[in-house]
C-alpha cells in the first residue's frame, strides 16, 4: 500500500483507462476516471505512460482532460523533461498501472482498494425471518 500521497503513479491508456481499440479511443473502463480523480484529490501525481505518440497521444490527452484528468506529465518523468533519443524512455514512478502487468489488469476497484487500503464492509441482508430476532 502506498502511504505517501506525493507518490508518482504512471498509468497506461489503452486497455487500462479505456478499452483497447487502438488507434481509436475505446470506451472508458468502469471506475477509471473516478479512481484517477480520487488519486489526484489525495495528492498523487499521475503520469500518462503510453505507447501512443503524435496526434494519437494528443487525442488521448484531450480525452482524459474532457473526463476531468490532467496529468502531471505525459510519457516523461516530469513536465520539463525533454526526450533525448540517446537515453531510454523509461520513466520514474513509484507505481505503474498497466493492463500488461504480470497477471493482467486488476480492474479499478481492486486498484482503489490496494492503494487506499480499503475493504468495504459486507452488508448483511435482512432475511425473511429477521423480524424474529
Amino acid at each position: 500500500m502506498l502511504t505517501n500521497n506525493s507518490k508518482i503513479i504512471a498509468v497506461d491508456f489503452d486497455g487500462t483507462i479505456v478499452e483497447d481499440a487502438y488507434p481509436k479511443i475505446g470506451k472508458s473502463i468502469i471506475f477509471a476516471f473516478e479512481t484517477l480523480k480520487k488519486l489526484q484529490s489525495e495528492g498523487y501525481r499521475l503520469i500518462l505512460w503510453t505507447y501512443r505518440c503524435g496526434s494519437k497521444l494528443d487525442e488521448a490527452v484531450v480525452f482524459c482532460k474532457e473526463n476531468g484528468i490532467e496529468f502531471y506529465a505525459v510519457n516523461k518523468s516530469f513536465p520539463e523533461e525533454i526526450f533525448d533519443k540517446k537515453y531510454s524512455r523509461k520513466i520514474h514512478a513509484d507505481l505503474f498501472i498497466d493492463d500488461r502487468n504480470v497477471g493482467g489488469f486488476l480492474g479499478w476497484t481492486e486498484i482503489y482498494k490496494e492503494i487506499f487500503n480499503y475493504e468495504p464492509g459486507v452488508k448483511k441482508k435482512k432475511g425473511f425471518f429477521s423480524f424474529l430476532k
